[in-house]
């Protein structure tokens, strides 16, 4: 007779643990958006220099840093020297945030003045066009046959 083990012993693959696969680690850190929000990372330093010019342009724009205190759940240590005391700050990033409507306002006010620029520079290119010598004309291949 075969000595078997009871199913309940046996080992599936399916309930045993799927192998982990390393990734390299994020360099910002993970955390809860808020609904009504958007963020975003703000430079304000490069290679140790205040990048002033860019962060007052973000902060016009509507931006606004992020406190440490709206978001426990980011384990930072708070820098001695920063200039934007009690918020979220990594490796000369600021995490800042502005209302979602004010994100789509801006997003459709860029996408218009895009859109309106790609239709100047077509009608501006269009004007040089002459029928006798067409800038754009269909090109169409034909095959034809010689009889005899």
């Amino acid at each position: 007779m075969d000595k078997r083990l009871d199913r309940d012993l046996e080992i599936r693959e399916e309930t045993q643990p799927r192998k982990r696969e390393w990734a390299p680690p994020s360099l910002l850190p993970e955390f809860k958006k808020q609904p009504g929000w958007a963020y975003r990372w703000i430079r304000i330093s490069l290679a140790n220099e205040a990048d002033n010019l860019n962060v007052s342009s973000k902060m016009r724009e509507g931006w606004e840093p992020v406190k440490h205190s709206e978001h426990p759940e980011i384990q930072l240590p708070a820098s001695a020297d920063s200039r934007f005391k009690d918020s979220v700050e990594v490796g000369g990033l600021l995490l800042c945030k502005m209302p979602q409507e004010m994100v789509d306002q801006r997003n459709d006010y860029y996408r218009k003045k895009a859109e309106g620029q790609a239709r100047a520079v077509d009608n501006s290119f269009m004007k040089e066009n002459d029928p006798r010598m067409p800038l754009f004309s269909d090109k169409k291949s034909t095959k034809s046959f010689g009889k005899g």
